[in-house]
């Protein structure tokens, strides 16, 4: 027996309430409530348990091996491949790219495997005209023109792919519901049917899906929780590098990134990414440091300019930079050189606009920032690595042996690290200068050149 039942949903974090609001009680957006009218079913209808709960002993312990999404810098981000019976989430801006790497991708696997591209948004014409461009060869790849899931599902059933692309999940509709496509309950119920289907089949499940003005993953949050995987793909219009950033991943590191540039031919995997945001030029204001993102190291410029204010409040500008590292940074200067940067406005920017996370770049900042505001320019052909700490001391980082690597091998001569273990000094002494600081006042006196 089953009765249709009418509930009001926020199409932004997907909180389900009685009746219409203007505002949403859960995350204050507004205008955001819909009306969705859902089926309603008995709890238990229909309900046949063919399993049945077993040990560890009993379980299979075959180890499923992943297979290459045919871009080294995918599979960094995947930790290590795509793993059979997975599903993985990619999100991105509009025209960023995310249709384009995936079809990419899908012409590479399909030179070994079998290949199901589901599209909801493009006919199968527009599709080739990007194919064709794109300049891709294919053995196994077919290409489904479908919203609808039900259809959806029976021909994933019927060429039983090793790997299935749907394009996007806010294009397919389930008539079972009322909601129009893209709402909340029709993303999260195409996507539970479609999960259910990749862990059956064991098929490995790539789904499309939008972003909010925000920049996050529309949809329920409960979307990124039922998923295996999640990807942003990053970027702006005017730049022609793109970055794959992990956000969630069951199989490897999160928090990887995989860097691409876009060609009129399609995406092109950055395999040596200090070369995009360094520039050897040894100028005031610019140093570089080495910091840690996922499992790579890679040396990114930091710019500063420093100006005389001409304002009550100085102005405080970053990019690339957590504005409150920076605030944080400049009281550490002004505490601990003597310089008061409170009559100054501060501009600090990462090489290409690269977020960087890793707090070892604080004592980079703080040389750049010193550097602009003295006009000398830093120790050259050098690398600043060091956590700032509030009483101005200068603390070790992770991964600082990879780190000092990453800068030998890229030809750096001098590198400013916080004081070392004597061996790990000597396993560098012939490949790179090491100078050793323990506090920013020592930084300052000995890293700007006179």
């Amino acid at each position: 027996m089953s009765s249709k039942l009418s509930t009001f949903i926020c199409q932004n974090c997907g909180t389900e309430t009685s009746q219409y609001f203007g505002k949403c009680l859960n995350c204050n957006s507004w205008n955001s409530i819909v009306e969705e009218i859902k089926s309603k079913r008995s709890k238990y209808q229909d309900i046949k348990n063919n399993k049945k709960a077993i040990t560890f002993n009993e379980i299979s312990s075959t180890k499923t091996s992943r297979f290459t999404s045919g871009f080294r810098e995918f599979d960094r981000v995947l930790g290590g491949g795509i793993v059979p019976g997975s599903v993985v989430l990619l999100g991105g801006e509009p025209g960023i790219g995310k249709s384009t790497i995936v079809l990419q991708s899908a012409g590479k696997i399909s030179l070994n495997e079998k290949v199901l591209y589901v599209t909801g948004e493009e006919s199968l014409e527009q599709v080739k005209i990007r194919w064709e461009r794109l300049n891709q060869n294919s053995i196994d790849l077919k290409i489904f023109a479908e919203t609808n899931l039900s259809q959806i599902i029976e021909e994933i059933r019927s060429v039983n792919p090793c790997f299935a692309i749907i394009d996007s999940i806010q294009a397919i509709h389930n008539h079972e519901m009322e909601s129009s496509p893209g709402s909340v309950s029709q993303v999260r119920a195409c996507s539970s049917e479609l999960q259910n289907l990749a862990k059956e089949k064991n098929i490995a499940l790539l789904i499309i899906g939008h972003v909010t003005k925000d920049g996050a993953l529309a949809g329920p949050k409960t979307l990124e929780h039922l998923v295996d995987v999640v990807i942003n793909f990053e970027g702006d219009n005017i730049s022609s590098h793109r970055l794959l950033r992990g956000i969630k991943n069951r199989f490897g590191s999160t928090f990887e990134i995989g860097i691409f540039e876009m060609l009129e031919d399609g995406l092109r995997e950055i395999k040596n990414p200090s070369l995009i945001f360094t520039d050897k030029e040894n100028i005031p204001g610019v140093t570089t440091t080495i910091t840690n993102e996922g499992t790579r190291q890679f040396a990114v410029d930091i710019q500063a300019l420093v100006n005389k204010t001409f304002y009550s409040n100085p102005r405080r500008t970053t990019t690339g930079i957590n504005i409150n590292r920076l605030h944080q940074i400049l009281a550490v200067i002004e505490k601990h050189v003597g310089i008061k940067l409170s009559e100054f406005d501060c501009y600090v920017a990462t090489g290409g606009g690269f977020e960087i996370n890793d707090p070892s770049s604080d004592l980079g900042v703080a040389i750049s920032i010193l550097s602009s505001l003295k006009n000398i320019p830093p120790l050259e052909s050098s690398s600043f690595i060091g956590e700032l700490g509030l009483s101005g001391q200068v603390r070790k980082s992770n991964n600082l042996r990879k780190k000092i690597e990453e800068a030998a091998r890229l030809g750096i001569k001098n590198i400013v690290v916080p004081k070392l273990e004597e061996d790990l000094k000597n396993n560098f002494k012939n490949l790179i200068n090491i100078k050793e600081i323990s506090n920013i006042k020592e930084a300052f006196d000995s890293c700007l050149l006179d």
